[in-house]
């Protein structure tokens, strides 16, 4: 197995996978993925946590598989959460070492439970987005993974991972799970086009969110209508929206556009069509060659999902070594192969 130090990360089968998602997470996967031993899992378990239908989830899993490959993450550093039954078993695990009280002060649980307009089924909150913090935990830990990237609004999220981590040591009485860092991400959040003030968002509609996959028309269109200037602005301060166009400017690569166009901006000489053209083909760049890329694979779908059921079937052989020690530790009666 590789010394190389192993980054665990997931995403949900949920929404679209639009600019926001990409800079902030898969753009930075595809580039560590080239260092470190990297496995990165569609998380469908935590995607029953808010309302589904089994055919969408289904089909959101697999769409999310492609984008993911098309995006050039390699194949056998990708796999299907549901694919790995271990998770499921070390988060029951886990979750008897977790305080209530730790999971209902998580910021994202009371956010979500919150949103009653996006329940479903008269305000229907599941256990599950109470408890699948320790399910997230478990993704981590079964694979001891030693990094994890994060943005800011995960930091929460990885602390509980440590706490559970050193709880579950002590009750051992020895250091069995090291307890991961966080690895931040280049672009940890990027805004709405269409407000500034808000994370880019699939939930917030689509005017809230750049679909990666998106024509060039739509993209283009998407980039001029973007807000720049609102309300009182303060003096030798960038406003929100000029801030977010410079950010998607500089994580599409065009370093040269990006050095010129901030330099008239402190010339006071900026013009924002300039600006919006130059991020718009900068995203457009991008978009090209990722959908170029899907068409390829969608072309034979069926020799892809067996890829990926094979990498799946090969992490899954870590998770279970896993397994085997956390049930010996903790006294459960355990199977032998």
């Amino acid at each position: 197995m590789s010394q190389q130090k192993t980054i665990l990360s997931g995403i949900q089968p949920t929404g679209k996978l639009h600019f926001g998602r990409y800079f902030g997470a898969v753009e930075n996967w595809k580039r560590l993925q080239e260092e470190y031993d990297c496995l990165y899992m569609v998380v469908n378990y935590h995607a029953m946590t808010m309302p589904f239908t089994a055919k969408k989830l289904a089909e959101n899993s697999w769409e999310l598989v492609f984008n993911l490959l098309a995006c050039g993450i390699k194949p056998e550093n990708i796999f299907i959460q549901s694919l790995v039954p271990e998770h499921t078993e070390l988060g029951w695990i886990l979750g008897c070492f977790t305080s209530y009280g730790q999971l209902s002060r998580m910021t994202q649980f009371k956010d979500k439970s919150s949103r009653n307009d996006e329940m479903g089924d008269q305000g229907f909150i599941s256990s599950g987005l109470l408890t699948y913090p320790s399910l997230q935990a478990a993704d981590i830990l079964i694979y001891k993974a030693t990094l994890v990237p994060v943005g800011k609004d995960q930091e929460q999220h990885l602390e509980l991972t440590r706490n559970i981590a050193q709880r579950f040591n002590n009750f051992a009485g020895k250091e069995y799970f090291e307890l991961p860092e966080s690895l931040y991400t280049k672009v940890p959040k990027v805004m709405s086009t269409a407000d500034p003030m808000r994370k880019m968002s699939a939930s917030l509609g689509d005017k809230h969110n750049i679909d990666v996959f998106a024509d060039e028309k739509v993209i283009r269109k998407q980039i001029r209508s973007a807000v720049t200037d609102t309300g009182e602005q303060v003096a030798g301060v960038m406003s929100p929206g000029v801030t977010n166009l410079f950010k998607l400017l500089e994580a599409s690569g065009r370093q040269e556009a990006y050095t010129s166009l901030l330099q008239d901006y402190e010339q006071g000489s900026l013009r924002y069509s300039d600006l919006k053209e130059e991020v718009a083909t900068g995203l457009v760049d991008i978009s090209t060659g990722i959908r170029e890329r899907l068409a390829e694979l969608k072309s034979d779908r069926k020799a892809v999902k067996n890829q990926i059921k094979a990498s799946s079937f090969e992490i899954r052989k870590r998770a279970q070594e896993t397994i085997k020690e956390v049930k010996d530790l903790c006294g459960l009666v355990n199977v032998r192969f």
